[in-house]
């Protein structure tokens, strides 16, 4: 077998895996009832409007996608696990938005160059794994001109905290696949998107968190809902002192954020226009 056979092989294989994660545990509740307000506030810093052609990439269950049709807007989103599709299909006719859901990997998009007027993504294309393939991607099928819309959680913020501390728990990445808070550090955006993009902005916010009233209720969560939690908790199951020790660290973590029933999640939001050519 060739090295590109290969290479080919082993990318199939690592989609597999991310699509395998984000279907388990619960991750349309994460984004209904504890991250509701992200969504919105990128599609309306994104300048979405009535008639906009908008593509929400890892839309998850439409936490961005949802908020734009509601707008009035031409969406499609796309997402690699076919689970999340069709919970947001079933949140978007609960809440009576008309748009279009696809199976597509964020590193492929199956799109025409240029055919979008904004392209967005909420804490999504930041778990790809190659980020210069998805960030190429992001640039190609918007249209010169148009806005590309990101959120994407911080290193230095709760999430990426919270990354951190599973980290020696979980399996070592495979090779080439980057880690997804780098996405919520502006020099990295700006260098992925490069000189195809003008007028940045890039501003870290704050998300107010008041789902928990205590650690030990945002770990019990996590651990069963959020779908990177739940795949580290799984990897050392077999190992009931590593579990103590997850569950102290997540624990712990929780505890230095929470004051008064409510924490602050730090993320980058960042808009840009597409250059011409």
């Amino acid at each position: 077998m060739s090295d590109s056979s290969d290479a080919a092989q082993a990318d199939r294989a690592l989609k597999a895996r991310h699509r395998a994660m984000w279907a388990l545990g619960d991750y349309p509740l994460v984004a209904t009832d504890v991250i509701p307000d992200l969504g919105p506030a990128l599609v309306r810093e994104s300048g979405v409007r009535p008639g906009t052609r908008v593509l929400d990439v890892a839309a998850g269950s439409g936490n961005a996608a949802i908020p734009a049709a509601l707008e009035g807007a031409d969406v499609v989103a796309v997402d690699l696990t076919p689970e999340l599709l069709e919970a947001g299909r079933h949140l978007a006719a609960e809440r009576g938005a008309e748009l279009e859901w696809r199976e597509a990997d964020a590193e492929e998009l199956p799109f025409p160059d240029a055919d979008f007027d904004t392209v967005v993504s909420c804490v999504g294309v930041m778990f790809a794994p190659h980020h210069q393939q998805a960030a190429d991607e992001l640039v190609r099928v918007c249209r010169p001109g148009g806005t590309i819309g990101l959120a994407n959680w911080t290193p230095e913020g709760f999430v990426g905290q919270m990354f951190t501390a599973m980290r020696p728990y979980a399996p070592p990445p495979p090779p080439g696949a980057q880690p997804a808070p780098l996405w919520g550090d502006e020099s990295h955006v700006r260098s992925l998107l490069g000189d195809r993009v003008t007028g940045v902005d890039a501003r870290r916010r704050m998300l107010r968190v008041d789902r928990f009233s205590r650690p030990e209720e945002f770990r019990e969560f996590f651990k069963n809902c959020y779908g990177p939690t739940v795949a580290v908790y799984g990897a050392v199951a077999d190992d009931p002192d590593k579990v103590t020790a997850l569950d102290a660290a997540l624990t712990d973590l929780a505890a230095q954020h929470l004051a008064h029933g409510a924490m602050e999640w730090e993320y980058l939001l960042v808009t840009a226009e597409r250059t011409p050519g």
